[in-house]
């Protein structure tokens, strides 16, 4: 396929921005009147039919205006629009809302709301996946004979309890709690169940009863967390099926389909994790997602430096992604900055790998 010409690359520009605006399809009268273009309808008409023929522009009727295709937004994205700079009142609404946050479940929800709110779409927060949580502190409570709660509280303020089975004595369990403080703290729960098992594979500790004790506790405890699947908070579902391509019993119910396919949206919202900054999902590049007609822009967001998350919105793809695109990107800085303020505190220097 040719590289588009500078006039057709001026002239696609505008019809997106049109359609974005309007959600109207585009003629060539409307571009020649409102879009700055120094030329006459008939050459714009021109260029329209050949952008159709290359795949950017689609004419859902004979008699009627063109829609961008997946394929022009994409060009968009990519190469077309000048993504905006953040405004200072967007900026400021962003610090003081995390400034308020508290850590804990709640902030993600929190999370959701504000990102909804400033995009006017579905916002979407995805919890870190266990692997990922750094862990803050363990500590296991006698429940009954032969059976313990581990509670264990991660660097982002959130808590897991589990059972898990054990015959150690009440009296040893305070020294249980020291010797897995000086090895857990400022880990993942993905490292520690490494570190777990290589510990109890060595001679030292199998002939520790205290120390095999210990460890075989805190692999129990660290081991159910696999089990622990991410999380995926929604807000915002009404203002997605307020935009007018949902507007008919038919639309509701893609949105509906999709909003209740977690799954689904955790694995679209994974492209981004190893994206630096906010990437876009357009259309049918997610599949028959809302029948090709939605969007997603996510960015992920970190636990110290570690992969934890991603955050995005859900919309129609004619979504305004210059305006989109850097809000997801503050709000995900955003949340790694706050997971850090809330543990930096207590959590102390990461300790050595060691068999002390």
């Amino acid at each position: 396929m040719p590289e588009l010409s500078q006039r057709s690359r001026q002239i696609l520009y505008a019809a997106v921005v049109e359609f974005v605006e309007t959600g109207e399809p585009v003629g060539s009268r409307t571009l020649s009147k409102k879009a700055g273009l120094d030329l006459s309808p008939a050459t714009i008409r021109n260029v329209l039919s050949d952008l159709e023929d290359a795949g950017y522009l689609q004419q859902p009727h004979t008699s009627a205006g063109r829609i961008p295709t997946d394929k022009a937004f994409r060009l968009f994205i990519d190469a077309l629009m000048e993504r905006r700079e953040l405004s200072p009142d967007d900026a400021a609404r962003i610090r003081q809302s995390f400034n308020r946050f508290e850590p804990g479940g709640d902030f993600m929800r929190e999370t959701g709301k504000l990102l909804s709110d400033l995009t006017g779409t579905a916002a979407l927060v995805v919890s870190p996946r266990a692997d990922v949580l750094t862990l803050k502190h363990l500590r296991f409570i006698r429940t009954n004979p032969g059976e313990l709660l581990a509670v264990l509280v991660m660097a982002n303020g959130t808590v897991q309890n589990r059972f898990v089975t054990s015959h150690a004595a009440d009296q040893e369990l305070e020294s249980i709690h020291n010797l897995l403080d000086d090895v857990i703290e400022g880990r993942t729960l993905g490292e520690l169940r490494e570190l777990f098992a290589r510990r109890l594979a060595s001679e030292r500790v199998q002939n520790d009863e205290l120390r095999r004790q210990a460890f075989q506790l805190g692999e129990a405890a660290v081991k159910g967390s696999s089990n622990t699947t991410a999380n995926v908070v929604i807000e915002g579902q009404s203002k997605l099926l307020e935009q007018r391509e949902f507007a008919n019993a038919e639309g509701v119910k893609k949105v509906v389909t999709v909003l209740d396919d977690r799954n689904a949206l955790v694995t679209l919202l994974d492209a981004t994790i190893e994206a630096r900054g906010a990437t876009v999902v357009v259309g049918r590049e997610a599949g028959e997602l809302g029948g090709g007609q939605l969007s997603i822009v996510g960015a992920q967001y970190t636990d110290h430096g570690r992969n934890a998350g991603t955050v995005g919105v859900i919309g129609p793809t004619r979504m305004d992604y210059p305006k989109v695109l850097p809000l997801v990107t503050a709000t995900a800085h955003a949340m790694s900055a706050f997971i850090e303020r809330s543990s930096e505190r207590d959590l102390s220097k990461r300790l050595p790998d060691d068999d002390d």
